[in-house]
């Protein structure tokens, strides 16, 4: 059942609005955006589509097709604490814009999620849906800037997860056929096309058949872990540092890191040692991009994964295990885990004419290793898609 049927069968009527927003991908730039690194991304063609229409009250009533239990609140009396479901998000979401914004309308509206939840950004596509629907209710427009900061806005101070600022840049800024080469630093990005000499290329999402919260996870002791080597960074090297909280490795020049790594505790500088190598990654994953070369571009994607698992230390047993496979598997170019990288699903960029052998070699080989996880684990092929319409 879609949004949409879900929708006429819940009110009677058909849907006055129907939105889509994609999920994204970011073979290369992975934990980085949270300490002002740079990013390169994708928009795919799978996403979170939401059919909705206007209630005069102010009420907000949704229900997700993945989650049973329906969500309700007043857009000018949102609970000021979270509630512990899968629509916290949204009230973050509702909070942040009315604090910007007069809100009167509220919306009653069917929410869909196309793929597994774990990986692919859902909680920010599932923020942008939401966002897009409620501001066309009510009459206002958001700039692109405007969405990704109320988005992330929503995850940082009411859901308390710590990200940044990728998911939602990819989901806004992406264009098919082009990659996103974002600087989190100062919001600059470029949109990189594809070369006409490029190798055909596509993406495989590998789910491992275990989905997670990212707000459970270690996310957050990973990003106070990298700021704090970006505090002892500086305060060994005796420069200037301010509140904890506004500390960033993007503020330690690489040599100062050389310099004094070995004074960190080494958490902290394993942490620092993925952060200054995605950093480095990600500018040559922009060139490799730029000059058509897939294959090179997909070995930095491998190398990201690498790193994830020995320096970031993310990965469930499942995750790992893709991983390695997909790294001996003839027809994938490259890939790592998605998202966060504590369960979920893992992403290879393939050559579309292995797809078929690709889907086959994975699947019984992470099979063979994980026979209880059969019915659970799948696997999906999407391209590259524009991000969302405003």
């Amino acid at each position: 059942m879609t949004a949409y049927e879900a929708f006429e069968q819940t009110y009677r009527k058909a849907p006055p609005y129907t939105a889509f927003t994609p999920y994204r991908v970011c073979p290369i730039g992975a934990h980085s955006d949270h300490q002002l690194g740079k990013i390169t991304g994708f928009a795919i063609d799978k996403g979170i589509y939401i059919a909705y229409g206007p209630k005069q009250n102010g009420v907000v009533e949704i229900q997700s097709l993945q989650f049973e239990k329906r969500a309700q609140w007043h857009v000018a009396s949102t609970p000021e604490r979270p509630e512990g479901d899968w629509a916290d998000h949204l009230r973050g979401a509702t909070i942040a814009l009315h604090n910007r914004y007069n809100l009167r309308t509220g919306l009653c509206a069917m929410i869909d999620g196309e793929l597994p939840i774990g990986g692919l950004s859902s909680s920010a596509a599932v923020i942008i849906t939401f966002l897009s629907a409620l501001c066309t209710l009510n009459g206002i427009t958001l700039t692109p800037q405007e969405l990704i900061l109320i988005s992330k806005e929503a995850e940082n101070k009411y859901v308390g997860v710590s990200c940044g600022k990728l998911d939602q840049s990819c989901e806004v800024y992406c264009k098919k056929d082009h990659l996103l080469y974002l600087d989190t630093l100062d919001d600059s990005y470029e949109l990189i096309p594809q070369s006409p000499a490029m190798k055909p290329y596509k993406f495989a999402i590998f789910f491992s058949g275990i989905e997670r919260s990212l707000a459970g996870s270690a996310f957050n002791m990973r990003v106070d872990e990298c700021r704090s080597a970006a505090y002892a960074l500086k305060a060994y090297a005796g420069m200037e540092y301010g509140k904890f909280e506004e500390t960033n490795l993007r503020d330690v020049p690489r040599r100062v890191f050389e310099q004094y790594k070995d004074r960190l505790p080494e958490n902290w500088r394993k942490r620092a040692e993925h952060w200054y190598g995605e950093f480095d990654r990600v500018e040559k994953g922009a060139k490799a991009w730029r000059d058509g070369d897939i294959e090179a571009y997909g070995k930095l994607s491998f190398e990201s994964g690498y790193s994830s698992i020995h320096n970031w230390e993310t990965g469930s047993p499942e995750l790992i295990k893709l991983y390695e496979i997909m790294t001996r598997t003839k027809g994938i170019y490259g890939g790592r885990f998605s998202g966060a990288g504590f369960k979920g699903c893992c992403l290879a960029i393939i050559d579309p004419a292995y797809e078929e052998s690709v889907i086959e070699d994975v699947t019984k080989e992470y099979l063979a290793a994980f026979p209880h996880l059969k019915g659970k684990y799948s696997v999906h092929i999407c391209t590259s898609a524009d991000g969302v319409k405003l």
